[in-house]
């Protein structure tokens, strides 16, 4: 049997297929052991530039690199064997111009293994998603609020609370649906507008704090599971990690100091 016949993995095409039809699983992952648990479930996994602030204690995702991104996207996919795997592209490493972009996102996806890249922007980036997909790069798009402009935006602020703005999120949809986005994220909308751009584009939507008419849903693992000390208010929390975590190490740290650990049955004989 050859190679090529056993490739198990989601594809692409197959995950652009779903449009309109079973809802996308999704979820973020940094490293091989949790990628390996989200695999189970998940039609793909996001490297997610957040990595900065949840893994590395950045402030932003803006101080995340291309190196970061390559080393945390190649263990996702090593502990992988059936999700795509989808690398986000860092800030500064797309935006200057198509040519830079397919450098960098080639980049990514040789010394990863993804399947595909994500990056930021609507209208203003479609020249560079279709640079890239004309050379074979797939791309998911991502809009609505976008973290790496942040400082332009003002913060994290929800998008489309003025029914005026809409038209111009909903032609940043089209843009890069026309471009050649396979999938597109919905960031912090305002769950009308993103039910609305659900129903005019022919690309899934994945929705993040956006509506639950989106094509699919994503989330941060570690908000997810409650590891954070501060989570989004639209993140639903289906555990409570950070606690149980704290809990075991003082346990731990407790028997070390009264020298009842390691007891018999954690040594050698």
């Amino acid at each position: 049997m050859s190679k090529q016949t056993q490739i198990r993995r989601t594809t692409v095409p197959q995950i652009a297929a779903r449009k309109g039809g079973e809802p996308i699983v999704s979820l973020t992952s940094y490293h091989a052991h949790t990628a390996a648990i989200v695999d189970k479930y998940a039609d793909f996994i996001l490297v997610g530039d957040s990595l900065g602030m949840v893994m590395h204690g950045m402030d932003s995702t803006v101080g995340v690199s291309l190196d970061l991104m390559i080393v945390h996207g190649r263990a996702v996919v090593r502990g992988t064997e059936k999700a795509l795997v989808v690398v986000d592209m860092p800030f500064g490493s797309y935006e200057e111009s198509p040519a830079v972009a397919f450098r960098n996102a080639a980049r990514i996806m040789k010394e990863t293994g993804c399947g595909a890249v994500k990056l930021e922007g609507g209208a203003r980036m479609a020249e560079t998603i279709r640079f890239l997909t004309e050379r074979g790069i797939p791309v998911m798009a991502h809009i609505g609020l976008t973290p790496q402009s942040s400082h332009v935006m003002g913060g994290f602020k929800t998008q489309g609370r003025d029914e005026e703005t809409w038209a111009l999120h909903e032609a940043d949809a089209a843009a890069v649906t026309e471009a050649g986005a396979f999938a597109v994220v919905l960031e912090g909308m305002v769950e009308p507008l993103a039910a609305r751009i659900t129903g005019q584009i022919a690309i899934p939507t994945i929705g993040i704090g956006a509506s639950a008419k989106c094509d699919g849903q994503i989330l941060v693992l570690e908000d997810m599971l409650g590891l954070n000390e501060w989570t989004p208010k639209f993140v639903k929390t289906y555990g409570n990690l950070g606690p149980a975590i704290e809990q075991a190490v003082s346990d731990y740290a407790e028997e070390v100091k009264s020298r009842t650990f390691p007891g018999e049955d954690h040594v050698y004989r």
